[in-house]
């Protein structure tokens, strides 16, 4: 590790430990050249695929844009924010393990509405609702009957 102060290129390691989260190692370090100590932070690099949108271009995953669409679903809904983010930590660690270097978006889109279906079924319309971008009510309609006839097929099982 390089020294922050002196550039020098060798340091010895003084100390060691796990960070508050438990997903980091803090370590004090001092250099062999200058003698100063200065702290780093070690910790796994997660590596998420790329998401291609419909328009072709490709960004970066960004938690926080399907927290807030599911948010914006939830809303006025008994969803805790603890649940949405269970949800949204569920689907990071499958992409992390499907190892796939991008994603199309309209996966990513499926499966919060898959989740949504089973917490809450007005989070869930609403969130379709925008998604997939309805032209008119008849396509509205039509998903609705089509969760209301998945809904009588589960309470018939």
């Amino acid at each position: 590790m390089k020294c922050p102060f002196c550039a020098f290129a060798d340091t010895k390691v003084i100390d060691s430990r796990l960070g508050k989260e438990g997903n980091n190692i803090r370590r004090r370090r001092e250099c062999i050249q200058c003698e100063r100590r200065f702290t780093t932070y070690e910790r796994v690099e997660e590596i998420l695929p790329l998401v291609v949108k419909k328009d072709g271009r490709r960004e970066a995953f960004d938690r926080m844009k399907i927290i807030a669409g599911m948010q914006k679903a939830c809303e006025k809904r008994p969803v805790s924010i603890e649940t949405i983010e269970k949800v949204v930590d569920q689907l990071e660690r499958q992409l992390q393990e499907s190892g796939e270097k991008e994603i199309i978006a309209s996966r990513i889109g499926e499966a919060v509405m898959d989740a949504l279906h089973h917490i809450d079924e007005v989070a869930y319309v609403r969130f379709a609702s925008v998604y997939r971008q309805f032209k008119d009510i008849n396509e509205f309609m039509d998903e609705l009957k089509d969760l209301l006839a998945r809904g009588n097929a589960r309470a018939e099982d």
